[in-house]
């Protein structure tokens, strides 16, 4: 930055303003230091503001229009892609922004949002309560259902709320519209609900040959399945374990052992033969939940993620196959969760939400691959390309958070949402003063994402179940 616009924009700040600037001690720390994925960006905002205050992020937002930047936002830091870090930009890190209360009379939460699921549903515990995020049935729906508001600072400095009622369209694209949402949230409004005493997990663990077995097995129990019971099929390297396997995971919620029996009975009594482990109703919690997941996403190491929904008419078992069967590193796993029947719900028929998050089928499907040496790099990220190139014609589309736009483009929302989506952004943000979405070279500006697939003006279709083309 220019001396003459940094000396302009240290007179628009209040004093002890939390900033750093390119260059300055602690800069590259406070730049990539809370950063999850260890293959980090060769991107440098001009400054970083690491905000305890709403009002801070206000300032942020000022001196980005007064010295003519854009603003970037990190929450909890865990974006796969690091969407945060971006060149020519005001980085606000919201890593020491907390707030956290409850209003016992209504169960409404009210959160900044680095608080992370972990956190929340530990400060809820006191109160009887959970938030159902990850590790929860989809039968419940999405968590975003269940976002009632949010207070936001907008991209010319305003602070509004946000609901039904209130900035209606702000409050539509908050649900679903990730990094491209044209404001930033400074807290989110959860409607809670009651905890659950006894939660209880039953899992089957196959070899590697066995894959086709175990997949058609789960396949054709879950669209009838309980409705508080979570449904999971993850291929990985267990520890002591020098071959690949495939674990179908269940976790029920319920408030009586004698109710968690009988919702893991019929998978207990349907699992095909030639697990090489197993266990049923074991205790489990949250806590226990989120240790086994921070245990399979280790710190320090470098990460590359995608995902799809794969079609409901896919023959998925045949689609999955190579996911499941081939890892290119030890720590690497695939993950098939099971999204039916919730996934038939849509905002037309009134038995979901009208939000801009839309994309979704019975199966969701993501490959999470971790490494530790750089020189790796080139071979782990080839895999989960070519993974998703041969998936991705069978899929509807894919889920933002455990996406890069830099690498793929797909589709996120169903047509009318994503076009709706950008609009809104527009709208509130004509000048593209937020970062948004993070595309190859960082282009998309004020347009967003075109929400097409890469194959969509190919002149083949998608296979057939048994690998053959058609012919457009």
């Amino acid at each position: 930055m220019a001396s003459e616009k940094r000396t302009f924009a240290m007179k628009m700040l209040p004093p002890n303003f939390p900033i750093l600037w390119k260059g300055e001690t602690g800069y590259e720390e406070a730049r990539i230091g809370r950063v999850f994925n260890f293959r980090r960006p060769e991107r440098y905002p001009v400054a970083v503001i690491e905000a305890t205050t709403e009002d801070h992020i206000v300032e942020a937002v000022r001196l980005a229009d007064g010295i003519g930047c854009r603003v970037s936002v990190r929450s909890g830091g865990h974006s796969w892609a690091v969407w945060s870090v971006r060149d020519e930009t005001i980085l606000v890190d919201l890593g020491r922004y907390h707030e956290f209360s409850f209003d016992e009379k209504t169960g409404i939460a009210k959160v900044s949002p680095s608080t992370t699921g972990r956190m929340t549903n530990k400060l809820l515990e006191a109160y009887g309560r959970m938030f159902p995020g990850g590790h929860c049935p989809e039968n419940w729906g999405w968590a975003c259902e269940r976002v009632l508001a949010v207070d936001v600072v907008t991209a010319d400095g305003r602070k509004l709320h946000c609901d039904k009622k209130e900035n209606s369209d702000l409050y539509w694209a908050a649900r679903g519209a990730g990094p491209g949402f044209p404001a930033i949230v400074t807290r989110f409004y959860l409607q809670t609900m009651p905890s659950f005493s006894h939660m209880r997990s039953s899992a089957y663990i196959y070899k590697r040959e066995d894959y086709r077995k175990a997949l058609e097995w789960i396949l054709g129990i879950t669209s009838a399945y309980d409705e508080g019971t979570e449904i999971v099929a993850v291929a990985s390297y267990p520890p002591g374990r020098s071959e690949i396997h495939v674990m179908v995971l269940l976790v029920t919620f319920k408030n009586s052992e004698k109710e968690a029996r009988a919702a893991l009975q019929p998978a207990e009594e349907s699992a095909p033969p030639g697990h090489v482990d197993t266990w049923f109703c074991r205790e489990t919690s949250f806590s226990k939940e989120y240790d086994d997941q921070h245990a399979a996403n280790p710190l320090a190491h470098r990460y590359c993620v995608d995902n799809c929904y794969v079609r409901n008419d896919a023959d998925v078992v045949s689609v999955l196959e190579d996911a499941f069967t081939t890892l290119p590193s030890r720590k690497s796993f695939s993950l098939w969760y099971s999204m039916a029947p919730c996934s038939r719900r849509s905002a037309e028929k009134g038995t979901m939400d009208d939000m801009a998050l839309s994309m979704q089928s019975d199966h969701y499907f993501a490959a999470y691959t971790v490494w530790e040496d750089e020189a790796d790099d080139s071979r782990c990220q080839g895999w989960v390309k070519e993974i998703c190139r041969e998936m991705e014609r069978f899929s509807e589309g894919s889920y933002l958070g455990d996406a890069d736009f830099q690498v793929r483009r797909t589709m996120f929302w169903e047509t009318e949402q994503g076009r709706k989506l950008m609009k809104i952004r527009r709208d509130w943000d004509p000048d593209g003063r937020i970062a948004g979405y993070l595309d190859d070279g960082d282009k998309s500006g004020t347009e967003g994402l075109t929400n097409v697939h890469e194959w969509k003006n190919s002149k083949m279709e998608p296979r057939t179940s048994n690998g053959d083309s058609k012919p457009s």
